[in-house]
């Protein structure tokens, strides 16, 4: 890919976020990475016995496990939090690249990259839409999950009338300035917490990103990525044998509590999903809560 194609996303507008004074790390050369520059969070030891693995969703980026991070590092492990392609401090490439099967291909790609055992997957949104269907590729590797306002994507049902009014803005809304956007999917947030989601989208360039993921969902049967979906949920029903919990903020319209349980039900064994009460669709924003459950219930 040339680099004319990739909008790389200046250093300084990450400058001042409150709270988010990490490292950045950097992959390339993997595969699946088609020759870009993937931005990684990689905190905590390097020996750890555990590594979460936390994915973001639309329109946001590492930043979003801002509040979750320190808990785990402070419970002795490892945290690798990256930026999908087109989202963060990763490259951004133009509009035509983005898919379902190349946004997992790079983490698939990126997980190899980094030789990650013992990991525990924490994915929200479309960090769970890829997340969740990882284990097809490291059903060893992956031993704990913890799933926050997301769902898989099989192509079977309707998705909720607040799905299709955000699909609805996002299309009326081509230069998507990313407070707005993410103020219109969770109105809990307050004006500075979405203003910092903007930070990695300078212009309109950088912002094919967020334009795509709306409209690559798999809605359909034979939507890209609905058929590996419904391969994923049928191994988290048979094949899994680890720990699992799921978190609902209940303030969101789109994946509710009733879908939150349903994904409850998908994952065997795993208890009734936990209602966070303050939280709309971007739980981690109240992450200090979840996480603290997280690592009290995991090492019980």
């Amino acid at each position: 890919m040339s680099s004319d194609d990739i909008f790389r996303t200046p250093d300084s507008c990450f400058d001042g976020l409150a709270g988010f004074d990490y490292k950045p790390n950097y992959a390339e050369g993997f595969a699946g990475s088609n020759g870009m520059r993937m931005h990684y969070l990689d905190e905590g030891s390097k020996d750890a016995d555990v590594v979460y693995l936390c994915l973001h969703g639309e329109p946001t980026w590492s930043y979003l496990y801002r509040k979750m991070l320190p808990i785990f590092v402070a419970d002795g492990a490892r945290v690798i939090a990256p930026d999908f392609f087109g989202f963060g401090r990763s490259d951004k490439p133009a509009d035509d690249v983005y898919s379902f099967d190349f946004h997992r291909a790079s983490l698939v790609g990126l997980l190899n990259h980094l030789d990650l055992k013992n990991i525990t997957l924490v994915c929200q949104d479309w960090g769970g839409l890829l997340g969740l269907t990882l284990p097809l590729d490291f059903p060893d590797q992956i031993t704990r999950v913890v799933a926050m306002n997301t769902i898989l994507c099989t192509g079977e049902m309707p998705l909720p009338p607040a799905f299709d009014a955000w699909i609805a803005w996002a299309a009326a809304h081509p230069d998507m300035d990313l407070a707005e956007a993410v103020a219109v999917i969770d109105d809990t947030l307050s004006p500075e917490q979405c203003a910092a989601y903007r930070a990695p989208f300078p212009n309109e360039r950088s912002k094919a990103g967020p334009r795509a993921f709306p409209r690559i969902v798999p809605t359909e049967l034979d939507s890209p990525g609905a058929e590996i979906s419904r391969r994923a949920r049928d191994w988290w029903q048979t094949e899994w044998t680890g720990q699992a919990l799921v978190f609902c903020g209940v303030h969101d319209d789109i994946l509710s509590l009733p879908v939150m349980q349903l994904l409850s039900s998908w994952i065997k064994d795993c208890p009734p999903a936990i209602e966070v009460s303050q939280a709309g669709h971007f739980v981690q924003e109240w992450g200090e809560q979840v996480a603290e459950r997280v690592v009290a219930e995991f090492s019980s």
